[in-house]
């Protein structure tokens, strides 16, 4: 039996321009961290004969043709694998929909194993690589680069997808002292609301590739406040980045009319008449986690909890996807 984990992330700037329609043509940023909320994945091989799938349906098949489920379909396509005799189970700590790049994780996390389960190695690169494959080249899906390469690195990293393809990466310059303080300053509340990111993400696309000049001010913008919260992070100046981080979900809020909505908006002005400096609906928008940066833990806290608000406490990871059991 095989058993891996791929850990889901959180956007902390330039989210938007790791699209193949906006980097391809300018040149993506963004700057992820990787948290220790995880996607795991088995593989084993079964008594019977066939291919068993437990995710939140059951399939039990005899060829990688009939499979249902996309992702585990074309993962095993790469294999040449006609006829498996396997079985693939996948739990989350985190429900998808919640915009906290489980695709990408759960990608990330069966192809690390079903790589391990036939004793191939897969370096973080090529394992994000493949999985961006998968799921923009071969599914068309409406997503971009950094869920993958955030699962696969961990860490809190930043990544430039340049128009060649080629990626650069590279771990915020951070004293173990002003890591923790990031951290500790950064809360996690679940709205509640689970959404599909699919329309938002191809009105985004579809603007971009079509050069809509208001979506394309506003991914150059985002992706410069993304480069400025680097800078803020990796000095120390963390009420900049709280601000920063308000300025993006302000502009962010303008990509699409769904990307929030009156209880969400409602929410967030709690938050900062509390003490959050700044916040966002992390991933697409429309529903899932709302993220705050704050110094003033207890009163914003106590506001989201008594605004009926779950908290989601969190740590952050950097070990990336790794195997567990082999």
């Amino acid at each position: 039996m095989i058993i891996t984990r791929s850990p889901l992330r959180i956007t902390l700037g330039g989210g938007g321009t790791d699209l193949p329609s906006y980097y391809r043509q300018f040149g993506g940023f963004v700057m992820t961290a990787a948290i220790d909320k995880y996607v795991f994945v088995t593989v084993t091989r079964p008594f019977a004969k066939g291919i068993y799938l437990k995710y939140s349906q059951l399939e039990k098949v005899d060829t990688v043709a009939q499979i249902r489920h996309p992702i585990i379909r074309e993962a095993l396509k790469l294999f040449d694998a006609d006829a498996p005799q396997i079985e693939i189970t996948t739990l989350a700590d985190i429900p998808s929909g919640t915009g906290l790049g489980s695709s990408g994780s759960f990608t990330t996390a069966l192809l690390k194993a079903l790589h391990a389960y036939r004793r191939i190695p897969l370096q973080p690169t090529e394992l994000a690589e493949l999985a961006c494959d998968l799921e923009i080249n071969k599914l068309h899906e409406p997503v971009g680069r950094q869920d993958q390469y955030a699962a696969a690195f961990g860490g809190v990293t930043w990544f430039k997808f340049h128009p060649d393809e080629s990626v650069e990466s590279q771990p915020l310059t951070l004293s173990y002292d002003r890591l923790h303080q990031l951290e500790d300053n950064l809360l996690l509340f679940f709205t509640g609301f689970e959404r599909s990111a699919g329309a938002i993400l191809r009105d985004q696309d579809s603007r971009t590739s079509g050069s809509d000049p208001d979506m394309l001010a506003n991914l150059h913008y985002v992706k410069e406040l993304g480069l400025r919260s680097r800078r803020a992070i990796e000095t120390g100046r963390f009420d900049e980045f709280g601000e920063l981080l308000h300025e993006h979900w302000e502009h962010k809020k303008r990509r699409s009319a769904g990307m929030s909505n009156p209880k969400t908006d409602e929410w967030y002005a709690l938050a900062r008449r509390s003490g959050a400096l700044g916040g966002k609906l992390v991933g697409a928008g429309g529903g899932g986690f709302m993220l705050f940066y704050t110094e003033r833990h207890r009163q914003v806290r106590e506001a989201m909890q008594r605004a009926g608000l779950q908290e989601l406490r969190f740590q952050f990871d950097f070990e990336g996807t790794k195997v567990l059991f082999s």
